[in-house]
């Protein structure tokens, strides 16, 4: 790989929001601030756009490359740069480079971008849609004017478990369309995993209880380096366990 492209997969690998001062990517990989400027902005291509590595497969390929980068985003599944570089390894016949991946998401542009997402788990992405999130606060409306409840009658429970030892931010290449659309914007997970569940419960009028923490273990034990730095009357909160950690 040259080295201008090792700038540019460099910066593709940044996290967003980060600081990215071209100058130092430049020093770093030996390359020219203007020149990595220019293809960092898509002014100009790689020299090698016209030669064998961009024909490694056809337009046409590419074209069935792009719909099924599609259909995987649209089942919650868009694809990493390795997998796209998997994919089209294997329809090219030998072993096709990091640059060429960044290469193909540029030259389709229109269609592919690249985000970086948390893992949904299936069964959360079944029930999230815009059409029923609209019921549940009609519902809810509907329920409060009835009842004539006051602000200080409404709470909201919420639990977020915390996912142990799994990576949970990946970069993927998302359908455009389909993701500045907001029908996706995450991957799916299976949702097996250990949790540590913290709940959290506010109240309308601004109040709120102590949150709790829900350990996973068998027996139903409080282990001391679970509660080592909880400080009485400094931290108000509740810690319990039960065999699943929520």
């Amino acid at each position: 790989m040259a080295p201008i492209d090792d700038a540019i997969a460099d910066l593709e690998s940044q996290e967003p929001g980060e600081k990215l001062v071209l100058a130092e990517f430049a020093r770093k990989w030996g390359v020219s601030r203007a020149t990595l400027s220019r293809r960092w902005r898509r002014v100009t291509g790689p020299r090698s756009n016209g030669y064998a590595q961009q024909q490694a497969i056809s337009p046409q390929q590419e074209l069935e490359l792009v719909r099924y980068i599609e259909t995987l985003t649209e089942r919650g599944l868009p694809p990493t740069r390795e997998m796209i570089r998997n994919f089209s390894s294997e329809v090219a016949h030998q072993q096709l480079s990091e640059s060429w991946v960044t290469r193909f998401i540029n030259r389709h542009e229109i269609h592919l971008i690249s985000k970086w997402t948390s893992a949904m788990d299936r069964t959360r992405h079944l029930a999230d849609s815009e059409s029923k999130y609209r019921l549940y606060f009609e519902l809810l409306h509907r329920k409060i004017t009835e009842y004539h409840l006051e602000a200080r009658d409404i709470y909201n429970m919420d639990e977020k478990g915390f996912l142990i030892g799994l990576i949970g931010r990946s970069k993927r290449i998302f359908s455009r369309r389909q993701w500045e659309k907001k029908e996706v914007r995450a991957s799916l997970q299976d949702g097996s995993r250990e949790f540590l569940t913290v709940l959290a419960c506010c109240c309308a009028d601004g109040s709120s209880l102590p949150p709790s923490l829900i350990y996973a273990s068998a027996k139903g034990a409080i282990r001391s380096s679970w509660v080592e730095d909880i400080k009485a009357g400094e931290h108000d909160i509740f810690v319990s366990s039960s065999p699943t950690g929520w």
